[in-house]
């Protein structure tokens, strides 16, 4: 499952975030993968066993579920680097599913690095660490990542260093 190229992904993690610019809530969603299993490697770096995403659902399932719960097809969304956008957009056309996002992303990874001044893009736990914010969770675990990726959103928004577009 991880890090193979066309593997599926095993969980769609969302944060809850507030208009008042605090985090709220986890939701994650398991993907059952179809073409490949969950490695010791994976186990061992997310958390997710064979069994957990076992009980997950089929990827074009999944992506109908998200943006209905989520209305993401309406709002734009971020995500760090543009791994997690690419990989969409070939699943979604490998299949033959609807993209569930709304096209307007923003790779907070560049934004981090462009408000920071940095000269190179750091890995989310260096970033945390730049501002001064703790690694909540469990590191590469989807919905932690992503509760952490939002806390650098809401410090970037906080430095009014957020790309609005």
């Amino acid at each position: 499952m991880f890090p193979e190229r066309d593997s599926l992904h095993s969980c769609f993690p969302f944060p809850g975030v507030s208009s008042g610019g605090e985090l709220l809530a986890k939701h994650r969603l398991l993907v059952r993968p179809a073409r490949s299993e969950v490695s010791p490697f994976c186990t061992e770096l997310t958390g997710l066993t064979q069994a957990d995403v076992d009980q997950g659902l089929p990827f074009t399932e999944a992506c109908r579920a998200l943006a209905a719960k989520h209305h993401t097809g309406l709002i734009p969304w971020a995500s760090w680097g543009d791994y997690d956008r690419n990989q969409f957009t070939r699943q979604c056309r490998h299949t033959g599913t609807q993209y569930p996002f709304n096209h307007r992303h923003t790779n907070v990874k560049a934004a981090f690095t462009t408000s920071y001044g940095l000269r190179r893009r750091p890995g989310m736990t260096r970033a945390l660490a730049v501002a001064g914010l703790p690694l909540e969770g469990r590191h590469h675990r989807g919905d932690d990542d992503a509760w952490n990726i939002a806390a650098l959103v809401l410090n970037l928004v906080g430095r009014k260093d957020w790309p609005i577009g």
